[in-house]
């Protein structure tokens, strides 16, 4: 008989399993909240901080940093869906070869097509560029895009379309990037700076990341996110990793993956050792950023958000941030320009809920200090709240 886990159940394990409920474990860290996500999104470098901050309830923005940069623990790199996230170090080469080796060959196959219709140069320019560029890192040491495009002035090689024009240096250090030969370092700013110096990754980490085999690979990356994101359904795995869906059914086939019914007449997925039910959490309350991990972990998501997506949602899928109350989507929130969080509830909760939904606004802002974070994809609550 096929087993059903119902919506309830879901989100129980979505509080547990993100650090969402219950109390803070002592000496909980900032690379345990990531793994616990199993990648922090960070293509709005705010993300990250707010993200840890929601789970270990207080501010981290120092912590967080010297994981980043000072331990090098957590790692700031190119992964699924071409997106930018952050991920404990020693799980940088299952996502390397899991799904960040795709990208890069579709990537250099789009890059170098666009390179020849625009008359700029070919594979082998691109070749030589990039390999200047690496070297002209090497010997800085750490560069910004600016540094390093003085350095090789093919960066600044001029991509004319009828949209628009692009240079490449951004795409070319996207590739250095995605195929692991460079990482970003420190921004160039606050902590909510999207502007960073690069490093060669050899100079960064102690130790190369190793060859994994892409297969394997991305068995290990479905089964991270089946342990903490289960159950979910093969389209929802599809759209997290990027992947085909032959890969996808591979990789679920290669865990041996138990097939469970959902609320809704879905099929979802759990590991073989995950078909016991989790407690109740009891009540809870968080306030997540844009972005975070949680609200982007799944690609179908009314059994948390509800009719919500227009407002919480901006156009293309981004979500903005949510107030989650006993693992479904709540409310948004927004930061007005004197610092102040306000928020605006899109379902009923019970008295005891509006009243932490209150006390986490005034700890967020408490925790921001005066620090002002808008997104990078704003949704249309967020920008109406925010004034």
């Amino acid at each position: 008989m096929t087993l059903h886990i119902d919506t309830a159940q879901r989100r129980a394990r979505l509080a547990w399993r993100h650090g969402l409920a219950g109390a803070v474990p002592p000496g909980k860290s900032p690379e345990d909240v990531a793994a616990d996500l199993v990648a922090l999104h960070a293509t709005d470098p705010a993300t990250v901080h707010l993200s840890v901050a929601a789970r270990l309830h207080q501010p981290l923005v120092a912590n967080v940093e010297e994981a980043l940069y000072e331990r090098r623990t957590l790692l700031r790199m190119l992964g699924m869906r071409r997106t930018m996230f952050v991920v404990p170090a020693g799980f940088a080469a299952v996502v390397q070869a899991g799904a960040t080796r795709a990208v890069a060959a579709e990537q250099r196959r789009l890059l170098v097509k666009h390179l020849v219709e625009t008359g700029v140069g070919d594979a082998a320019w691109l070749q030589d560029v990039s390999e200047s560029t690496y070297e002209a890192l090497r010997r800085r040491g750490s560069a910004t895009a600016a540094q390093l495009a003085a350095d090789e002035p093919r960066l600044r090689s001029l991509l004319v379309f009828p949209q628009g024009n692009q240079y490449v240096t951004s795409r070319v250090l996207f590739l250095l990037a995605a195929d692991g030969r460079i990482v970003r370092g420190r921004p160039v700013g606050t902590w909510i700076s999207s502007q960073y110096a690069w490093s060669c990754l050899p100079d960064w980490l102690p130790e190369p990341l190793p060859e994994l085999d892409p297969a394997q690979a991305r068995t290990g990356l479905a089964r991270a996110w089946l342990a903490r994101f289960g159950p979910g359904t093969a389209a929802d795995l599809k759209w997290w990793t990027g992947w085909t869906m032959a890969h996808t059914r591979a990789a679920l086939r290669a865990l041996d993956a138990v097939e469970v019914t959902l609320d809704g007449g879905e099929t979802g997925y759990v590991l073989p050792e995950d078909t016991d039910p989790v407690p109740d959490p009891g009540p809870w309350v968080a306030l997540l950023p844009g972005l975070d991990p949680t609200v982007m972990g799944f690609q179908s998501r009314m059994w948390y958000l509800g009719p919500h997506a227009p407002a919480l949602f901006d156009r293309t899928g981004n979500a903005g941030p949510t107030i989650w109350s006993g693992g479904q989507i709540v409310g948004g929130w927004a930061q007005q320009a004197t610092g102040r969080v306000v928020t605006e509830l899109v379902e009923d909760v019970a008295p005891a809920a509006r009243k932490a939904v209150t006390r986490a606004a005034e700890e967020l802002e408490g925790w921001l200090d005066g620090v002002r974070v808008t997104p990078r994809f704003r949704a249309p609550l967020e920008k109406r709240l925010a004034g």
